[in-house]
């Protein structure tokens, strides 16, 4: 007697476009005999399978224990339905559109193994292809116009298949089934070079040699990358180096490398298991590693690429374009050569990276001397993501979130209404929530220029666009001048519906909390640059309560304020602060020793104490990182900052880590809200180095006071207030020493300590922290 059929529908959701989810699911199906169909639609990947009671269970078993490699359910459904008479075959069926989106578009994902076979096999037809890719690798957000996650929606809909790549693309047991990016030389995208003014110079394989030779002598390329263009030239070649930081006005922020192994990684820098795992993982990250000493580089990295620390960003190649690129460039130089490309981002400083082949032509001309490119149109600009090995926790640390996790989503504690954050105004990033998800944007930049500004905007309506959300309600910052308040308020406007703001430090807190998942009471120390405070002033170094039940949050400490003389320009020119710190402090002029500045900034000096005197433009701030600023140009380290984070970087370099005795750090209990007295601290640090202190012994017991000071400080209040859980966010917490031993002595008086893990902790974090406190007042009304 025959058993009657079961049919049963299954919708699931999260990252199953793109990855080859649904030839999987045709395999798994012919496997267990399983009639039905399978179709991408905006809801999830929708199927219909029937069978046999044993081949259905064994089906749905299948479904989830072999997923393929790139996929990620985040929810899956299923029901009995009535089953179909006469069906004989599983087809896919076409992808439909529609509302209620609950797929995730996957991340672009590095070459995998099977396609460097392709490409380097001379019998291929994809033989030194760039463009090679299967459903296990290359392009996905970066080329997506819009979902599903189909060929037309893509930057590949101006390629129609060849007949090869169409019988590849139809087959569901061929691995490029589906492969929206398919392409091979015939019917795919080609590269060219060009000269600056536009003059072709060669294409396809020749193009690419002779881009790898102009770097063997020395000249900058610009080439078309993934999510936007690098600037690249010989990473141990020193006139090349120099010449590319002169004309693309970078004078000392580090430069990221790409190598071509990671065997020539472990030549450049002391390469731990965790970082060469990061390294090789299918994101492809930039990834700070610290640096062999020279003479153990054989031809090492020119001191220009990171000429303030002593760790380098590398990456291994993560396109075609670069795997062909390097194995060229193997041919050209020295066999004892280092193959090692500086990689930075195309464009001039503070701008947002080159998108197209023209507006690189236009906007880099001047920097580089030869144009890789190609017709294969970037659709979202993304810039590389920069990660370390945290070294208190040993897992992977975001410095900048971008290239190969965007837009992943980070999942919330519980379902909630859909907001949009509009973010900080630096290292600024949006995120729209929806469910129990936030997605918060690739790495956007400073808004400080109408192109950055302009790059916001976009990513703003792509994103909603691809979630497919409305959002209720608007999340800013308090302050009222920056761009993203800007938009917020017009966003608001525009589409009726509120707009909240929440002030810089609890957003910093709150998101801490949110990628966590904790639910309740907890204390966060907030320490960064500066940000807007609820009383007008600027803060930086908060002790901050906040419940993310009743919302109730309160400033609970802070670091003793000081004066930023002459505003913004104190930030660029840190020996302001210092000079402004010794002045608040009654120290008006030197003692036995000059202060450092006082030749390079003589007259700016000397009017300095009448600035103070009469408040001229020196707002008082609690700011954590500009005490560093203070230290270290007190030191005569960092004077004039270039890039941000200067100072405190070389502070933290020059750091004699065999001392062990902090300076005093005090809290002035009699404040509300209380205050740690880091002007005894500075001043403890000043007596030093008048007595001729080593600057590494200075660094060192600064770092050490400030962290005991903290630490006692938020134990205190911790005792008092019956709150165990403290969380730390800030730009602060990239300093390796705060990120390894604050977290240590937290732990030491009992206290539970949250970190980032899935967010850099600097301002890229702030709008996911708007984010979750705007639900959570929606839900609350």
């Amino acid at each position: 007697m025959s058993v009657a059929a079961v049919r049963r529908k299954y919708v699931i959701a999260g990252q199953v476009q793109g990855v080859g989810f649904r030839p999987f699911v045709f395999r798994i199906a012919h496997d267990n005999s399983i009639t039905g169909t399978v179709a991408n639609t905006s809801r999830g990947v929708f199927i219909e399978a029937q069978g046999s009671p044993a081949a259905v269970e064994a089906f749905g078993i299948d479904l989830t224990d072999k997923l393929p490699p790139l996929a990620r359910v985040v929810s899956r459904t299923e029901e009995d339905i009535p089953s179909v008479d006469g069906e004989t075959k599983f087809i896919i069926i076409s992808s439909e559109g529609g509302d209620g989106q609950n797929v995730l578009i996957s991340a672009d994902v590095s070459t995998c193994a099977d396609c460097l076979n392709d490409m380097f096999n001379s019998t291929d037809r994809r033989y030194l292809y760039p463009f090679t890719n299967c459903t296990n690798c290359g392009p996905r957000y970066t080329i997506t116009r819009s979902i599903p996650y189909d060929r037309d929606k893509t930057s590949m809909a101006c390629f129609p298949l060849c007949e090869h790549c169409r019988a590849e693309y139809e087959n569901p047991m061929d691995r490029r089934f589906h492969a929206q990016p398919n392409a091979c030389p015939i019917c795919g995208p080609h590269v060219w070079l060009t000269a600056p003014d536009g003059t072709e110079l060669a294409r396809d394989t020749e193009a690419i040699g002779q881009t790898a030779r102009a770097l063997a002598k020395g000249n900058i390329a610009a080439i078309k990358g993934l999510g936007g263009f690098h600037l690249a030239c010989d990473a141990t070649n020193h006139d090349a180096v120099a010449r590319l930081r002169s004309r693309k006005k970078r004078p000392g922020k580090p430069l990221a490398v790409m190598v071509a192994n990671i065997e020539t990684a472990r030549q450049l820098a002391d390469i731990t298991n965790a970082e060469a795992a990061l390294l090789q993982s299918i994101e492809r990250p930039i990834v700070l590693c610290k640096l062999r000493p020279e003479a153990d580089q054989g031809t090492a990295l020119s001191p220009l690429v990171s000429p303030d620390t002593a760790y380098v960003g590398l990456m291994l190649p993560y396109t075609p374009l670069h795997h062909v690129l390097f194995h060229l460039y193997q041919d050209i130089i020295p066999q004892d050569g280092i193959t090692a490309l500086v990689m930075t981002s195309g464009n001039l400083s503070s701008e947002p990276i080159s998108l197209g082949n023209r507006e690189a032509l236009m906007r880099l001309h001047t920097i580089a001397d030869v144009f890789l490119l190609h017709n294969r149109d970037i659709l979202i600009r993304t810039d590389d993501s920069v990660t370390r090995v945290n070294p208190d926790s040993g897992e992977p640390q975001f410095l900048r979130r971008a290239r190969g996790y965007t837009p992943r989503p980070i999942f919330l504690a519980e379902e909630g209404p859909c907001v949009m954050a509009t973010g900080p105004e630096l290292k600024s990033t949006l995120c729209f929530t929806r469910g129990d998800q936030a997605f918060v944007s690739q790495h956007i930049g400073d808004l400080q220029n109408l192109e950055t500004y302009g790059f916001y905007r976009e990513i703003a309506r792509h994103l909603q666009s691809v979630l497919e959300v409305e959002p209720e309600a608007i999340i800013r910052d308090l302050h009222p001048d920056y761009l993203s308040t800007t938009y917020a308020d017009g966003r608001s406007k525009r589409d009726a519906v509120p707009v909240l703001s929440l002030q810089h430090h609890f957003a910093h807190i709150y998101s801490v909390l949110a990628e966590n998942r904790h639910q309740g009471a907890a204390l966060g120390l907030a320490l960064d640059g500066t940000g807007y405070g609820e009383d007008g002033t600027i803060w930086g170094g908060e002790l901050l309560y906040a419940d993310t039940e009743d919302l109730e949050q309160e400033r609970l400490g802070h670091l003793a304020p000081l004066m930023l003389p002459g505003g913004e320009a104190a930030i660029r020119e840190p020996w302001r602060i210092a000079q402004g710190l010794l002045w608040m402090s009654g120290v008006f002029e030197p003692l036995e020793k000059t202060w450092p500045w006082q030749e390079q900034f003589k007259d700016a000096s000397r009017v300095l104490p009448q600035v103070l005197e009469r408040n001229l433009n020196s707002p008082l701030t609690s700011s954590c990182g500009r005490l560093f600023d203070a230290v270290s140009a007190m030191l005569g380290l960092c004077l004039n900052v270039t890039y941000e984070g200067q100072a405190a970087i070389m502070l933290e370099y020059v750091q004699d880590m065999s001392i062990t005795e902090p300076y005093p750090c005090p809290m002035l209990t009699d404040a509300q809200p209380l205050v740690l007295d880091t002007h005894t601290l500075f001043l403890a640090a000043y007596a030093d180095w008048q007595n001729g202190v080593p600057a590494g012994v200075i660094s060192r017991k600064f770092h050490l006071g400030l962290m005991y000071g903290l630490t006692e400080m938020t134990y205190g209040v911790a005792a008092v207030m019956g709150v165990n859980t403290v969380g730390l966010s800030g730009g602060v917490m990239q300093n390796r020493t705060f990120c390894k031993e604050l977290p240590e002595l937290l732990r030491q008086y009992g206290l539970e300590v949250l970190v980032h893990r899935e967010l850099p902790p600097n301002d890229a974090c702030i709008s996911l922290g708007q984010a979750y406190w705007g639900r959570k007042m929606l839900r609350q009304g």
